[in-house]
């Protein structure tokens, strides 16, 4: 299986979401979501974000083997915490997607430089208790969104 097709499978599995909040706001919620999602997606914002994205990434690197995939500089197998780092910034002011693959754990984490979280696709039961721990250490939830039926 070649990568975009790897990629496109990772993309039909259950995932998980890396998010600034424990679950997903409701649509008929009386608070303010879209001001507040306004304010994170600031540019001083989003770098304390993306460094605490780049932490729980680098920190799961130790783990397991992780193969990124960035839409300019391609594939890159275990990169330097400093280019995961120069990667989302640059993501982020390019609105780029970033793909993370672990081979292990048959999983895939994705970051799209407009939102506020990361999607985590296909965890094991291990990659998901790492994440939990994780996540917490950074000051964000992992949680399950209801899941589309295909």
């Amino acid at each position: 299986m070649n990568l975009e097709e790897k990629i496109d499978d990772y993309l039909n599995k259950p995932y998980w979401v890396i998010d600034l909040l424990p679950e997903q706001v409701p649509a008929n919620s009386r608070g303010q979501y879209f001001k507040i999602e306004q304010y994170f997606l600031q540019a001083s914002q989003m770098d304390i974000l993306c460094r605490k994205f780049a932490h729980i990434l680098m920190k799961l690197n130790c783990y397991d083997d992780m193969e990124v995939v960035h839409p300019i500089d391609g594939t890159t197998l275990n990169p330097s915490p400093e280019k995961i780092m120069e990667w989302f910034v640059e993501s982020t002011q390019e609105k780029q997607f970033l793909y993370f693959l672990f081979e292990e754990w048959q999983a895939m984490i994705t970051f799209s430089g407009d939102d506020l979280y990361l999607t985590v696709y296909h965890p094991s039961p291990k990659m998901l208790q790492l994440l939990h721990a994780l996540s917490a250490s950074e000051g964000l939830f992992l949680w399950q969104p209801p899941q589309e039926t295909k």
